[in-house]
């Protein structure tokens, strides 16, 4: 049970944006309530308490196995807002133009805090001191790059349950999982797991689409499939492949893919991916800056 897990977790010595993480435990339970106002209320509070505006604190990973543990029950409501939330405490505010994502470069920071006991620092820090020195400000900095490096590591060792929730039927749990797998570290099932999402499944088919599009793997057999997808499949899915296959492949694109392109770029009104942040005409648009249109 989830609660009797919760109780091994010190959340007392554990702080969030708004002191002692104390409540987290009760907003994490609420999570499953029958009451829809009672589950929105306590995501709301775990948004602004452990990822306020996309910053993660000290008891933030603690929360990601509760979170995952959630989302892989299937009779927990909300389960895709849940997965946003998990989403959040991974990647923070990052956008997918830092995809291929690399971890080591990103956490780099880190590095400072070898043999460095913050304890002290971190404690005044949630007292809400104001006079620090501008080496303390930059060792403080680098612990909250710790704080996400810790949510982020969390998560990744989870990577294979996530990709698990790539056949989901919610098709939102699927199509929030593939958005984050495109972060985690790169691995043949989870490009397996992309590549067999049903095309009549069109907002995970999408999504996965846009991971696959940020990829390192080379696979032929990748943009093979695209290029069948921007061929065949439904419209959203034929602009995400056409989209994956202009970002994969630059010049070398098929015409069919930029005949999509440009035709979706003359459109007023283009649907979005579930589980992306950047609009599907964004997408578009760097496409086509790609293959210099």
């Amino acid at each position: 049970m989830i609660e009797e897990r919760l109780d091994t977790v010190p959340w007392s010595t554990l702080h969030h944006a708004y002191g002692p993480a104390t409540d987290v435990p009760d907003h994490l339970t609420a999570l499953r309530s029958p009451d829809p106002a009672t589950r929105g209320d306590a995501l709301a509070a775990l948004t602004i308490t452990v990822c306020h505006q996309g910053t993660r604190w000290e008891a933030s990973h603690w929360v990601i196995p509760f979170l995952v543990s959630l989302i892989d029950t299937t009779g927990t409501p909300d389960r895709g807002d849940i997965l946003q939330l998990l989403t959040r405490l991974t990647i923070g505010d990052r956008r997918d133009d830092e995809l291929p994502f690399e971890p080591a470069k990103a956490f780099a920071a880190t590095a400072i805090l070898d043999r460095i006991d913050t304890t002290a620092l971190v404690n005044r820090f949630h007292l809400e001191e104001d006079e620090f020195t501008d080496e303390e400000i930059t060792l403080l900095d680098a612990v909250a790059v710790r704080w996400a490096a810790d949510c982020y590591h969390r998560t990744a060792a989870h990577g294979q349950t996530i990709t698990g929730w790539l056949t989901d039927p919610d098709d939102e749990v699927s199509a929030r999982a593939a958005a984050l797998t495109a972060w985690l570290p790169p691995n043949p099932a989870t490009t397996d797991a992309w590549l067999r999402i049903p095309h009549d499944h069109e907002q995970p088919r999408a999504s996965a689409n846009l991971a696959l599009a940020h990829s390192p793997a080379t696979d032929p057999a990748i943009d093979a499939a695209l290029h069948h997808m921007t061929v065949t499949g439904s419209d959203l899915v034929a602009i995400t492949a056409a989209v994956a296959s202009a970002y994969r492949r630059g010049l070398e694109i098929d015409p069919p893919a930029v005949t999509v392109l440009i035709d979706a770029a003359d459109r007023e009104t283009l649907r979005d991916v579930t589980g992306w942040s950047r609009a599907t005409r964004g997408f578009v648009m760097r496409a086509l800056h790609r293959l210099g249109l």
